[in-house]
Parts: C-alpha cells; structure tokens; sequence
C-alpha cells in the first residue's frame, strides 16, 4: 500500500468530500426511520451541527451542495468537539483531517439516533 504523505488527502476522501450532501441525506433518513425515528428529527441533528436553520438545510440539499461546500459555509456547533466515540472503527476526536472529522460528528450524530439514544444526549443537551 502506497504511503500517504500527511496532509494529503486520500482517493476516497476526496471522492467523499465531493459528494453531495443530497446524495448521502437519504440513506441517513433510512437508517434512523428503520429504527423508529423520524425526518424531523434527523433535520433538527444536522441544523444543530451545521448552525443552518430548516430552509437553509433544504437549499443545500436542493442545490447539490457537496460535503466540503457544505462545511465551508456553516459554522460548527461549538459542541461539536463534545461528540466522542467510534465511527466505522475510527474514533472521530482522533481523525486528522478537519473536514473529515466534521463529516464524522455527522455520521456519528446520525448513529447515536438511530441506536434510540434521547435528542438531549444526541444534542450533547
């Protein structure tokens, strides 16, 4: 395996950061509806760590906007850095990468709902 030069930014995280949040928006909606949650709910997860409020989040989606736009133009929750734990075997406060990291605290945002966890300890309350 070819050695990463730090800082550099991998095959798949680029193909990641390039795509669009529209794309990824259904399969995190499916995830929580299977496990008894709901759109609402997935929504109020992302307006609180993205700052957007409910049209904003829409444009976004509507407008195709990709991982990296999408984190370029909110600002992180101040509470984000409260969101710990593992994420496909990674620990988010250790992943490098900012952008990286900030898509983590989505992912693991997104499982913590759908492992039935209440919107208070969700939304680090």
């Amino acid at each position: 395996m070819p050695e990463q030069v730090k800082g550099s930014r991998s095959r798949t995280e680029s193909r990641l950061f390039a795509t669009s949040v529209a794309s990824v928006y259904p399969l995190y909606l499916a995830k929580v509806e299977r496990k008894g949650r709901t759109k609402a709910e997935l929504d109020e997860v992302i307006t609180w760590l993205t700052g957007l409020d409910e049209p904003g989040l829409r444009r976004h989606l509507d407008s195709g906007t990709t991982f990296e736009e999408l984190f370029e133009q909110v600002d992180l929750n101040p509470r984000a850095s409260a969101i710990t734990g593992t994420v496909c075997g990674v620990r988010v406060e250790d992943v490098e990468d900012p952008l990286m990291q900030k898509i983590r605290y989505l992912d693991k945002l997104v499982d913590e709902l759908a492992k039935g966890r209440s919107m208070d300890r969700v939304l680090r309350a």
